[in-house]
Parts: C-alpha cells; sequence; structure tokens
C-alpha cells in the first residue's frame, strides 16, 4: 500500500477501511480519500510552485491555474492531465482569469505585466504593463474589458480586450497595494480590494468612487459578488468575511454580516456559488469552507492542503469545489453528498433556524433552539426582517 501523509487523508471519511482509493500519486490526477468517504478528492500535480489562482472553465471540465513558476496551466478534470502550459512572464504569475467564452484568458505578474493569451495554440494576443507588481486581473463579464490592479503605484487599470488599449489609468486608487479586483454581473462596477484595509466600488459609466467601504481591520484580500448583485463579499487577514448588502445601500446603516467563526488564519480568497446559497473560502491556515450564506453558518470544512490555500472556486451545479494551494497541487472536491456528513447534520440540528412565513399576520418567526423540540420563537413584522438578516452570526 502507498504510503500517505496527513494531508492525503479525509478527515471527513464516515470510517476507516485501512484502505486508500489511491492510485499512482506520480500521475497528475489521483483520487486520495477513503473508500467511505463521503467527500471525494482528486488532487492535481504539475505546476512546480505554489498555486496562487484557479478558477473552473469550459462549462466546469476544466480548469485554469496560475503559479509561482511562472506558467499557467488548463486541465482536464476528467483525467486530471494538462491541456497546455502557457509560459511568457519571467516572474511569478499572481492571477488568471478566463473570458466568458473560454476563448481566451488573462493573467498578471510580478514581472509588472497582464498578458492576454489565446486559449487554443497558446498565443500572446497583447500584453499590457503596470508601474509596479501586477497583484490581481479580470474579465468583465461581457468578455469586452479586462480590470487589473497592482502595487507602487496603487493603480487600477481598465484595458480594451479587443486591441490592448488601455482605457482607464487611475494611479493612487488606493492608498496601498491592490489585493483584488471584480466586475460586478451588469459590468456596470468594478470593486478591488487593498492592504489598505478598504474596499471601493468604481463606476464604469461616471469613472467615479461611488462606494468605500470599511469594516475589516487588517488586510482586505478578496472580493465576490453574488449573481444578483445583492451581495458583496470581502475577505481578509483578521480571518473574517464580511458580506454587505449593497443593494439597497442598507450597509451604510446595518453594516455587514460578519462570518467569523470558519478559519484559524488569514483568509485569501472567496467565491459565491451561481445560485448564491453557498459561499466558499480558502485560507492561510491550509482550509477550504463552505458556507450556508442564506443561513450565516459554516457548513463544513475541507481539510488537505499542506500549506496556504490561495485561490477557490465552486462549480456552477455547486457540486464540485475547487481549490488552489503553496502546496503546489489543485484539489478537486466533491460536495454533492456533503448534507449526509454527520457533522453537517449536527450542525443543521444545532443551529434550529427556521422561517415560517405566515401571510395571514404579515409576520416572520425565527425559531432558535439548541434542541429541535425546544424553541424560542421571536415574532416580528416583516418590514423588520431585514434586521435579522443583519445579525446573523456562525455557529
Amino acid at each position: 500500500m502507498t504510503e500517505l501523509d496527513d494531508s492525503d487523508i479525509d478527515p471527513l471519511a464516515l470510517d476507516v477501511t485501512g484502505e486508500q482509493n489511491v492510485v499512482n500519486k506520480d500521475k497528475s490526477g489521483t483520487w486520495e480519500h477513503e473508500d467511505l468517504a463521503q467527500v471525494k478528492i482528486k488532487v492535481i500535480r504539475g505546476h512546480t510552485g505554489g498555486i496562487t489562482s484557479c478558477q473552473f472553465c469550459c462549462q466546469d471540465n476544466k480548469a485554469l491555474s496560475s503559479s509561482n513558476d511562472k506558467s499557467c496551466i488548463i486541465w482536464d478534470l476528467e483525467s486530471g492531465e494538462p491541456i497546455h502550459t502557457y509560459e511568457g512572464h519571467n516572474r511569478s504569475v499572481t492571477s488568471c482569469c478566463m473570458s466568458p467564452d473560454n476563448t481566451m484568458f488573462v493573467s498578471s505578474s510580478w514581472d509588472k505585466s497582464v498578458i492576454v493569451w489565446e486559449v487554443e495554440n497558446g498565443k500572446i494576443l497583447w500584453q499590457g504593463s503596470h508601474d509596479g507588481v501586477v497583484t490581481c486581473c479580470c474579465f468583465s463579464n461581457n468578455g469586452k474589458y479586462i480590470a487589473s490592479g497592482s502595487d507602487l503605484d496603487n493603480a487600477l487599470n481598465v484595458w480594451n480586450v479587443k486591441d490592448g488599449t488601455l482605457l482607464h489609468k487611475r494611479k493612487n486608487h488606493h492608498d496601498s497595494t491592490i489585493t483584488s479586483c471584480a466586475f460586478s454581473p451588469n459590468d456596470e462596477r468594478i470593486c478591488t480590494t487593498s492592504t489598505d484595509k478598504t474596499t471601493k466600488i468604481w463606476d464604469i459609466v461616471s469613472h467615479n468612487v461611488t462606494v468605500t467601504i470599511k469594516g475589516h481591520i487588517n488586510v482586505i484580500s478578496a472580493c465576490c459578488f453574488s449573481q444578483d448583485e445583492r451581495r458583496l463579499c470581502t475577505a481578509s487577514w483578521d480571518k473574517q468575511l464580511q458580506i454587505w448588502d449593497i443593494s439597497t445601500g442598507m450597509f451604510r446603516s446595518e453594516g455587514p454580516v460578519t462570518l467569523s467563526k470558519g478559519h484559524e488564519g488569514s483568509i485569501s480568497s472567496c467565491k459565491f456559488s451561481q445560485d448564491g446559497s453557498l459561499l466558499v473560502s480558502g485560507s492561510y491556515d491550509q482550509t477550504i469552507v463552505v458556507w450556508d450564506s442564506d443561513n450565516c453558518i459554516r457548513k463544513l470544512t475541507l481539510k488537505g492542503h499542506s500549506d496556504w490555500v490561495c485561490g477557490v472556486d465552486i462549480s456552477e451545479d455547486t457540486r464540485w469545489i475547487l481549490s488552489g494551494s503553496r502546496d503546489k497541487t489543485i484539489r478537486l472536491w466533491n460536495i454533492e453528498n456533503s448534507d449526509n456528513i454527520p457533522v453537517v447534520m449536527e450542525n443543521k440540528k444545532t443551529m434550529g433556524l427556521k422561517i415560517v412565513k405566515n401571510w395571514e399576520r404579515q409576520t416572520t418567526t425565527n425559531v432558535l433552539s439548541t434542541n429541535p423540540t425546544v424553541g424560542i420563537n421571536i415574532y416580528m413584522n416583516l418590514r423588520n426582517a431585514k434586521s435579522c438578516y443583519h445579525t446573523c452570526s456562525s455557529m
């Protein structure tokens, strides 16, 4: 039997069988979990440096990753084999992002460059530059624009995808290094986060910062929008996730929902599921946490990486989690049966959260109980229900 270290063992297995479902670990992708595990894990190897970002692409059949080894790779997730390796940067690649039509992708690097690649043949379509290290990059949802952020000049750049024209250059957009950027689903706004502990939303039409958010007490490392554009999540080195209701502006008076009991280390990344029901976060504590974003509670924690988790993604059907780590591996986690895991079932029972809509009385009842048979009923008028949303706490 192949000797395994702790990082290869699935902590969510229901029983220890003594035999691991492990194929030759020299291959690019191998399933590494116990036979009765509820969460199956495929470990993908091929990068020679730490993974800096990863995402699903091509109808979730493939994945794109970037690495400190100066390369980006597109992987076939069925076989775990690399389809194409893209080399052109001369220093670590900090981030990568696939275009909506999967025909090209953008990468950013410590070499101060942004490169747009043609997926099929690996051709460099165009290249742009910043005055400092380019820390992040992303495609707009309509595929027409690319945003990138940097240190030194703390700039937000917006590029025309078609020909690489620099449309906007906002020097000193933040007071310190920009750590992440993301287009809103309707592509009208760009959100950026920074080591200056602020989050900014820049309006593409007016060319003005319309929102500046302060709430975290340490570096803000990542951000993501829900697809309905109601919520913005920010991740921080303060070990917290904060979810902001940006659709109504209520966050100005009520603040964010804070998820603070999931990670023991700095949080590096976050991603909402397509339907907004789940939120995934990765951390320097080497774990990935899946959150029930509707009820503001931790659903399960995924362990297996042996170094910082630097990137996460979730498939459109919410069955799969993708993670990349400084341990040079990409992991594919199958969570479709996670509701049957005892710890998840126990969390649901402990929370005992039910929302019963009584339309006749126009009230909402929240039943909070540590015992499913004993409840504390709190009645409130529907017009005040939103205040409950902002007082959810992670369990």
